[in-house]
């Protein structure tokens, strides 16, 4: 069977991060965008990283340029954003595409575990997010319009299970 553990990203500097090295913890697994109507949500997900980091919910940033060309700047520039205007220090990784042909295959596997609306597996938008649990499965996905701070209690269960 496979879970989340089982694949490998790569950071936003550039450097292998194999996601085993989470394994036994709760991921929250989110596509980003800097220049997006839910951008705010940055701060939502750093509240999550402090609020719930130490107790082992690990917060993942995909920045993706896929949905109405909102994160086209480098990965660099990526990284000094979410710093500078959201004080981001979860771990961001590099921009990766999340549908289509080049979608990474983190995110192929994602969306054939939680389906969106109506079953479509596709990513409609920036700030899709994936509640992982310490099993490595998908427990939930959310909507890009869910926030991060309505998102606790599921967390919550996830940390407890």
């Amino acid at each position: 069977m496979t879970t989340a553990y089982d694949f490998q990203a790569t950071s936003i500097d550039g450097k292998a991060v194999p996601l085993r090295q989470f394994e036994g913890r709760p991921l929250l697994i989110v596509n980003t965008a800097s220049a997006c109507g839910f951008t705010p949500q940055f701060g939502g997900l750093q509240q999550l990283h402090e609020q719930y980091g130490a107790r082992g919910l690990v917060v993942l940033g995909f920045p993706c340029n896929q949905f109405g060309a909102q994160d086209p700047g480098s990965n660099g520039e990526i990284a000094q954003f979410c710093q500078r205007n959201y004080g981001v220090d979860f771990p961001m990784m590099a921009k990766i595409e999340v549908n289509g042909r080049g979608a990474d295959p983190l995110y192929q596997w994602l969306t054939a575990q939680a389906p969106g609306l109506l079953g479509s597996q596709a990513i409609k938008w920036n700030f899709t997010k994936f509640l992982v649990g310490k099993d490595g499965q998908v427990l939930k996905r959310y909507a890009p319009q869910e926030p991060p701070e309505a998102l606790a209690k599921d967390v919550e269960a996830a940390l407890a299970a």
